[in-house]
């Protein structure tokens, strides 16, 4: 569904040093957000604070400061407690998603496993989705384990039967649409709506689709996640977390993080924000390319399907069309059963494909997918080798010129 068919009206604003950023398109939000140039002497850019001691003059000056933030005024009291480099990146967050206010963290694990510990205790019980990011269920199985958590994988697709897995001590129920290994859409707002009748809290891990192309809050999101390492830097050299919760969430996400100790490095922030200026541009094109070469993919006799939920006909596309705004550059493909040397044979001769781990980069990527043996609630649905792939900013006919090349080696090889 192309986003320009999505946004608002044109409507009057009266642009001034400070807009009112409620009234403008999320194409500008992410260019003026969380940006005070009137604060910083008219710089376009927050400057960098580097800092850990903030000097009080009085007593009473200490105190105050103290009180400011109990009260959750944004005043620089310790470095770990914010500053204004962080708040820039936390306040754009906060409005791009449509939360109350975000946290940032040092990488994206780090933004989950916050997250679930800010609200869970020994004795709860936590739903988790079974096409939850590997390195969330092994921190669950063990960390969670440990503490006295059980977790319990549901099906991605269960919708409003979620209610059959609910239990008096379930306080979570953790989503993730689409999952960035098989991508299951999930319809969130069926999971909300009964899980909230429960009383639970609904927390999402948001990468894939980024603040821009899902909107958590307007479908029952009590908390988003994203790794901001992926679409909000853009660049592949940052390692960062983002959590961002509802008013109602906001203390518990706040008092657990910072009894954590839990703060994100200054020049990691800045850098993060000057990705998330561009983020729009980037987006869009990572979703032309992916669009054209999920098409493309579809027409080879080598691949047996093709999972891209913007992709007509693919798995969950309706459900992506209802609730999504556009779509990110990653997804996964099946291929006709083959031989593990087949596929190096394919993955070892690529040329602008890399083979790494994260995505949400300028660059393009192509891994083998192998997580069959981890799921536990619902059998594996797939006959052929999965590949995730995600599509970068280069040409896209390049990149067919790539796939086609080594999509014939997997074909050809007779090892």
């Amino acid at each position: 569904m192309p986003a320009e068919e999505l946004t608002p009206p044109a409507q009057s604003i009266q642009m001034s040093k400070n807009p009112d950023t409620s009234v403008l398109r999320d194409g500008t939000k992410v260019v003026v957000s969380g940006r005070d140039p009137q604060r910083f002497g008219g710089m376009v850019n927050p400057p960098v604070y580097h800092v850990s001691t903030v000097l009080a003059e009085t007593v009473e000056q200490l105190k105050s400061k103290d009180h400011a933030e109990e009260s959750g005024k944004q005043e620089m009291t310790y470095g770990r407690r914010g500053t204004p480099t962080s708040w820039a990146l936390e306040n754009a967050v906060a409005e791009l998603e449509g939360g109350y206010r975000s946290l940032a963290f040092p990488s994206g694990l780090s933004a989950v496993t916050g997250a679930l510990l800010a609200f869970l205790k020994a004795g709860d019980h936590l739903l988790m989705t079974d096409s939850v990011y590997a390195p969330t269920r092994r921190f669950c199985n063990t960390i969670l384990k440990r503490f006295g958590v059980e977790t319990t994988y549901y099906d991605p697709l269960i919708g409003a039967d979620i209610g059959s897995l609910l239990r008096p001590n379930t306080i979570v129920v953790f989503t993730e649409s689409p999952g960035s290994h098989t991508f299951e859409v999930q319809d969130i707002p069926a999971i909300s709506k009964v899980a909230h009748t429960h009383g639970a809290k609904i927390l999402m891990d948001n990468t894939w689709a980024s603040p821009l192309f899902f909107k958590p809050f307007e479908h029952g999101v009590d908390v988003s996640i994203q790794a901001a390492t992926k679409y909000i830097v853009g660049y592949s050299d940052v390692m960062l977390g983002t959590v961002t919760a509802t008013k109602e969430a906001w203390p518990e996400l706040r008092d657990c993080t910072g009894d954590m100790g839990q703060c994100a490095g200054p020049d990691d922030l800045y850098l993060a924000q000057r990705g998330f200026r561009s983020m729009a541009v980037r987006l869009r094109q990572h979703q032309a390319n992916a669009l054209l070469i999920a098409g493309w993919l579809q027409t080879r006799p080598e691949v047996r399907q093709v999972l891209y939920p913007a992709l007509p006909g693919a798995p969950g596309h309706e459900i992506w069309k209802r609730d999504f705004l556009g779509a990110s550059g990653l997804f996964a493909f099946e291929l006709q059963p083959c031989t593990e040397k087949a596929i190096e044979a394919m993955l070892d001769g690529m040329r602008l494909f890399g083979m790494g781990y994260s995505w949400g980069g300028y660059e393009s990527l192509l891994i083998p997918e192998n997580v069959r043996k981890i799921r536990t609630a619902v059998p594996w649905r797939f006959e052929g080798p999965l590949l995730r792939i995600h599509i970068g900013l280069e040409d896209v006919e390049d990149l067919k010129d790539d796939l086609k090349a080594g999509l014939e080696r997997l074909r050809d090889f007779r090892g």
